[in-house]
């Protein structure tokens, strides 16, 4: 049975496919001009990701081993391309600021990595859980990359909300910096890699204090057990006495 609170938090943290498994950078550095950029990238990934699992899991007991992988790969083309087609349909600003890394979510390494060691081995409703959870992780890190991006290289965060992703999302766009002259470099595929890097670093250090924080909980709890053994000991020896 699938441990849902664990499918969350390696989607989330402990197995992000940016931060932990370091697949799709491509995508990632080329979009993450801007954080509302890096949300749409992620909301049509996100999309993918939920419908090639549960596609893949509906189908896995129907595929066969010899072929699965040409089969995982047409069914992800096809969800693609159906997502493509909406978001020029609906989202066409957007769709044109992405351009040609929509249809590229084909060859995105998350996708088909999720399908065949998850998907194709797990219930419907773990693989739905484990696509949104890797769609969400996959988002976050794309949205932190182009927010620092954006407010270090320009002052703004989320420009163009309302143009690209619709007037619903009107609320985001905000300018934190007033008479900001801008940093070029951030904009620049240079500057996505050393925002990821100084991102990768966060997370690690993160990491270790939260494992040393729990190193030193599991020494105090080990004290605390041995020290209330030798009190049961001194109160069994004074009732000897």
């Amino acid at each position: 049975m699938a441990d849902y609170r664990q499918i969350i938090r390696d989607g989330i943290w402990d197995n992000n496919a940016i931060f932990v498994q370091m697949l799709a950078l491509c995508p990632l550095l080329a979009v993450t001009s801007t954080a509302t950029n890096g949300l749409g990238m992620g909301m049509a990934t996100t999309a993918v990701l939920l419908s090639s699992n549960l596609v893949v899991s509906a189908l896995r007991n129907i595929i066969s081993q010899e072929v699965r992988i040409p089969v995982f790969i047409l069914l992800i083309a096809t969800i693609v391309t159906l997502i493509d087609l909406g978001m020029n349909a609906y989202m066409h600003d957007l769709h044109k600021v992405l351009g040609l890394f929509i249809p590229l979510i084909v060859t995105n390494c998350v996708i088909l990595a999720r399908a065949e060691s998850f998907a194709s081995k797990q219930s419907l409703p773990a693989a739905a859980l484990d696509g949104l959870m890797m769609g969400a992780g996959f988002t976050l890190a794309l949205v932190l990359l182009g927010g620092v991006r954006e407010i270090i290289g320009s002052g703004t965060l989320f420009a163009n909300a309302s143009l690209l992703l619709g007037s619903s999302f009107s609320f985001l766009d905000m300018r934190l910096l007033d008479h900001y002259r801008g940093f070029l470099l951030m904009i620049l595929p240079s500057g996505g890699f050393l925002a990821l890097g100084f991102l990768l670093a966060a997370k690690s250090w993160l990491d270790h204090r939260q494992a040393d924080r729990a190193a030193a909980l599991a020494r105090s709890a080990r004290v605390a057990a041995i020290n209330a053994m030798d009190d049961e000991d001194d109160i069994a020896g004074g009732d000897r006495t």
